[in-house]
């Protein structure tokens, strides 16, 4: 069946095309309404310029859990009304289900925001609660060059909860899965051309995350024909791709841990010549071995590992991979991360590795989010699964 709104939206595997807001129908954020539902978060706080961060959560909690009960209960009168009412219990059903999502969205990115500026602090602008009038980071020339050791735990403690959020996502698509494929297609197709990459929140949460511009697959790139309709879209798409993403500001932090220095403990001294001992030290047990066979499976592994730690010493080599996409973070910042992580037992570098974990953990929740796709088109033109699979190579 196709569109009954727009007859021009056809599959491209390579995703080559815009195809997002072409024609006649409802953008994402229109469908859902989501310029009412995301902006009915009042903080009373704030109203009294005693801003208290958590009160943000405990709104959409409470707003997650309404919709939670307006979904059950459609769905028992559904029930009693009989079959003509699948369709309408469905829609409403699939509606409630993304909406939720996006208000999740929206207090991860204000726990994100506040995490940045928590990286960014300067006494002018944040108070002990870390929180700011535009609970915006502040720009690229006025990050702060140390990070005030007593805002760890409060990083930690919000980066948790963003995973904490992000596990409750992953989980959040078994519900959908109580929905059956044809009870979506009985509304699937009046949904085009909104579809879910049209989430204004989620592009945000993707560039305050770090991700870059030039890594998105084609399909995703042109913002300016997803988001046309709505100038402030634009702008906010704009401001986030300015604005210091939490990826550039760990990777600041980390490329300023302590020890680092040459010229004092030199850790990163310390640290090449332990690894090359250690693989001297295995090359020689490898080629005691009797068996020709055995003895060259060793020597290959070990060579393996010297090439891999060259990447790692040589910091042109590294370099390279990372122009390449194939790594992430400077080379300051690498050596950092090594140092936390093995100094991770000492109390000084114990809560930076568990900032280091919560980053891994959001990386890997992100992408476990990303694989759940169906492989049937997208209502907005991008082949669901396909687009999906494509994105995790930019992240």
């Amino acid at each position: 069946m196709a569109c009954p709104l727009s007859d021009d939206i056809v599959e491209d595997h390579d995703q080559e095309t815009d195809q997002l807001a072409e024609g006649p129908g409802m953008l994402y954020g229109e469908y859902l309404r989501l310029d009412k539902i995301l902006t009915a978060q009042r903080l009373l706080s704030a109203e009294y310029n005693k801003e208290v961060h958590d009160e943000h959560l405990f709104i959409v909690t409470h707003q997650d859990i309404s919709f939670t009960f307006f979904t059950f209960q459609e769905y028992f009168l559904s029930c009693k009304k009989g079959h003509e009412n699948v369709y309408k219990e469905n829609y409403s059903f699939f509606t409630i289900w993304s909406t939720a999502y996006e208000l999740w969205f929206k207090q991860i990115i204000y726990e994100l925001d506040s995490v940045r500026g928590l990286f960014n602090s300067e006494p002018s602008d944040y108070d002990l609660n870390g929180t700011t009038n535009n609970h915006t980071a502040v720009p690229k020339s006025r990050i702060s060059q140390v990070l005030d050791e007593s805002r760890t735990l409060e990083i930690l403690k919000r980066l948790n909860r963003i995973v904490l959020i992000l596990k409750l996502l992953v989980d959040q698509v078994t519900i959908l899965e109580t929905m059956t494929p044809l009870d979506f297609m009985t509304f699937r197709d009046y949904l085009c051309p909104a579809s879910g990459f049209q989430s204004l929140q989620f592009r945000l949460l993707e560039n305050k995350l770090g991700v870059k511009q030039d890594h998105r697959v084609k399909y995703s790139q042109s913002y300016t024909r997803i988001f046309g309709r709505d100038p402030k879209a634009i702008e906010a798409i704009k401001r986030s791709e300015d604005e210091p993403s939490l990826s550039y500001l760990v990777q600041k932090w980390l490329a300023r841990t302590p020890g680092l220095e040459p010229y004092d403990f030199d850790f990163w001294g310390k640290y090449k010549r332990s690894v090359e001992k250690l693989l001297v030290e295995q090359e020689q047990l490898a080629r005691t071995h009797t068996k020709e066979q055995l003895r060259n499976y060793h020597l290959a592994n070990i060579d393996s590992r010297k090439a891999i730690f060259e990447t790692i010493f040589n910091e042109s080599l590294h370099n390279a991979l990372v122009s390449r996409g194939e790594r992430k973070f400077a080379y300051g910042a690498l050596q950092g991360a090594v140092m936390i992580t093995l100094y991770r037992d000492e109390p000084r570098f114990s809560q930076p590795h568990q900032i280091l974990t919560a980053l891994m953990d959001i990386d890997s929740l992100i992408t476990k989010w990303r694989m759940i796709g169906s492989q049937q088109l997208g209502t907005g033109g991008s082949s669901g699964y396909q687009y999906l699979k494509s994105t995790l190579k930019s992240v």
